[in-house]
C-alpha cells in the first residue's frame, strides 16, 4: 500500500500535467490549428467559451473555417473541405453514454 508521503508528490505531478493534457486535447479539436499560433488558438477557444448559444458557436466555427481555408490555400497546405462532423465538447451531456449521468 502506498503511504501518504509518497502519494502526495504523485498527485501534485498529475495535477501539473493535467492542464497541459487538456490544452493539447482542445488544440487538436480546433480546425486548422496546425496553421495557428498558440495565441490564436487561445483566442479562438476564449471566443468559443464566451459564446452565449450553440448558434453563436456555430457562427464562430464557420467564420474560423473560412479563415483557415484561406490561410491553408495561401500556405499551400491541404485541409479537409469540411470541419470534422463530430466535434469534441467538454460538456457532452447530449450524447448517449457521455457526460455526468448515465441513464
Amino acid at each position: 500500500m502506498m503511504s501518504l508521503k509518497s502519494f502526495k508528490p504523485l498527485m501534485l505531478a498529475a495535477l501539473f500535467m493535467l492542464p497541459a493534457s487538456v490544452m493539447a486535447m482542445e488544440e487538436e479539436q480546433v480546425y486548422g490549428s496546425q496553421l495557428m499560433t498558440q495565441q490564436e488558438r487561445q483566442e479562438h477557444q476564449a471566443k468559443m467559451r464566451a459564446a452565449q448559444s450553440e448558434e453563436e458557436r456555430e457562427q464562430i466555427r464557420e467564420e474560423h473555417h473560412e479563415q483557415m481555408q484561406i490561410r491553408a490555400e495561401e500556405k499551400g497546405v491541404d485541409l479537409p473541405d469540411e470541419p470534422p462532423a463530430e466535434r469534441g465538447h467538454m460538456n457532452q451531456h447530449d450524447r448517449p453514454g457521455m457526460g455526468y449521468g448515465r441513464d
